[in-house]
């Protein structure tokens, strides 16, 4: 029904290739490159659809249910997009807004009206002198530099889990080399980064808990003759399901469940989408960035497999992951091992010491019908999954799904993920397969992501203005406390032998006179000696 009565508005029956391409573009998105769906949900893209919707409509009168259909496509898909409640977009330094992304819109952070900036010292914007055009970004123009200790204040809507996003893009000027800043980054008294300084663009991510109704996000010069940086904060409420409670605790002799993990604390260290090109913020609806295998420092063990790419539509399951978890355009693609016996892994040198979540996306997008691909999952030679079968978790074909496993890392620092063959698979169908893989560094400890930073730098609203600012320095404020300690005591010992050495003396007399003042009495004190 939907092809024959919107036939007309697109010139033609939707029967067809283009046809499909366009009821698929109402329904916000088309395909792209290797037949990849890219979203065009956002406001804009559905506003002109509805444009030349409607000059099609006025050049054929009797297309009119059409636009009735379009536009309630319009208002759901506009409805079903995610509308966090605390979405802070602040370009530091800027004295003008910055778009990114098409419709993402970045705040001057002087005049930004969510957020406040506290600083213990000189607060000093510094602008690119490179041509903005080549730039990578707009928010890449601007910075905001710090001497001295500084905070960002955000007042917060919604408690729970945040998104926090800093972007550092260290360019040169004639004050300042920002390749050469070394600080502390931290959320509260939590550490996000420490000793952090970078010589390339770079963008972290963090995801933390927030039950308060304002956090300050602090910058500390490691040292006093260095400085702190920033080009743009990111603070994001985050969907409910984007971290569950439990996951699965991998240890060398068994796998046990873990719980408690929605309380803790990530960076995010890598996000690649398994088989497929690289997705940006604006086919995201976290606005996050999926690499490709070849982008991602990763050994690749995998010549016996494949990339498969999916033009159809992904089937979201209320208990399978959602399009906050994972866009589109990262379940419509996969690497597959289409023979049997054989293993396809991902090798990464992380950090070593320290804890990971790893996250595997899976959606069957390749096989022909239910229970017809088992494979197995191993995390560093260890058998956590024998003879996984997407279809009986989900239901479905081309339904996502995803497993979080909690790794330590040991000396080496050295994580290999594979997908290897089952014993049970038969040899035409497809032996395993894997769409996306994100690692995310996990908080070991209540100090931080990034080793330790000295408590007095973590104090909570560490910087405020004027005699705040100095009373919330611990060094100043105890040596205010000793000043005023001695000044007082020094009074009372003045005033102590001023009253031991005062001579003797007649005592005054006191004299009133009356003086008129407007028709009254005013009584007027004469002192006399």
């Amino acid at each position: 029904m939907l092809e024959k009565v919107c036939g007309a508005v697109f010139g033609g029956p939707l029967a067809g290739p283009a046809g499909r391409r366009n009821v698929q573009r109402v329904a916000g998105w088309t395909s792209g490159p290797l037949g990849v769906g890219i979203r065009t949900d956002s406001f804009s893209s559905r506003l002109r659809l509805l444009k030349s919707t409607s000059m099609a409509i006025s050049r054929n009168p009797r297309t009119l249910p059409c636009a009735f259909l379009l536009i309630s496509l319009f208002f759901s898909s506009s409805s079903a997009l995610f509308s966090p409640s605390d979405n802070h977009l602040i370009a530091c330094g800027s004295s003008s807004p910055a778009t990114v992304e098409g419709h993402r819109v970045f705040q001057p952070d002087a005049t930004c009206r969510y957020s406040h900036l506290h600083s213990y010292g000189p607060r000093i914007s510094l602008s690119n002198l490179a041509d903005s055009s080549l730039l990578p970004s707009p928010l890449h123009a601007t910075a905001r530099v710090f001497p001295r200790p500084a905070s960002y204040e955000f007042h917060i809507m919604e408690k729970g889990a945040h998104l926090i996003r800093l972007h550092f893009y260290p360019f040169s000027s004639s004050e300042y080399e920002l390749s050469s800043a070394l600080f502390h980054v931290s959320v509260g008294g939590f550490s996000l980064l420490a000793n952090f300084s970078t010589s390339v663009p770079v963008l972290k991510e963090f995801i933390v808990q927030v039950d308060t109704e304002s956090i300050f996000i602090n910058f500390i010069p490691a040292q006093d003759n260095t400085i702190a940086f920033v080009n743009a904060i990111e603070v994001i409420s985050a969907p409910a399901d984007l971290v569950l409670d439990s996951g699965s605790l991998v240890k060398s002799d068994k796998v046990e469940k873990f719980e408690g993990l929605s309380k803790q604390s990530f960076e995010t260290i890598h996000r690649v989408n398994i088989g497929g090109l690289k997705v940006t913020p604006f086919n995201d609806s976290l606005w996050r960035t999926w690499l490709p295998e070849n982008e991602v420092s990763v050994k690749l063990d995998a010549s016996d497999s494949e990339t498969k790419s999916f033009s159809g539509r992904i089937n979201y399951l209320k208990s399978g992951a959602s399009r906050e978890v994972a866009p589109d355009n990262v379940y419509q693609t996969a690497r597959v091992m289409d023979k049997s016996s054989h293993n396809m892994s991902w090798e990464f040198s992380l950090r070593p010491d320290n804890r990971y979540l790893v996250r595997m996306h899976f959606c069957d997008v390749v096989s022909m019908a239910l229970n017809e691909m088992y494979f197995n999952i191993y995390i560093n030679g260890y058998l956590i999954n024998k003879d996984f079968d997407l279809s009986y978790v989900t239901g479905q074909l081309a339904a996502p799904y995803y497993i979080d496993f909690i790794v330590d890392t040991g000396n080496s620092g050295s994580l290999q993920i594979t997908i290897g063959s089952s014993d049970i698979s038969k040899p035409n169908w497809v032996h395993g397969l894997l769409n996306g893989l994100e690692i995310f560094k996990m908080n070991k400890t209540d100090a931080g992501l990034d080793g330790e930073i000295p408590i007095g730098l973590l104090t909570e609203g560490m910087v405020r203005r004027g005699v705040g600012e100095f009373l919330m320095s611990l060094p100043c404020g105890f040596a205010f406390a000793v000043l005023l300690m001695a000044l007082v005591a020094l009074v009372m010992k003045l005033r102590t032998e001023s009253r031991n050495s005062l001579p003797l003396s007649r005592l005054p007399s006191v004299v009133l006179e009356g003086k008129s003042a407007k028709g009254g009495y005013q009584m007027v004190s004469k002192v006399e000696i």
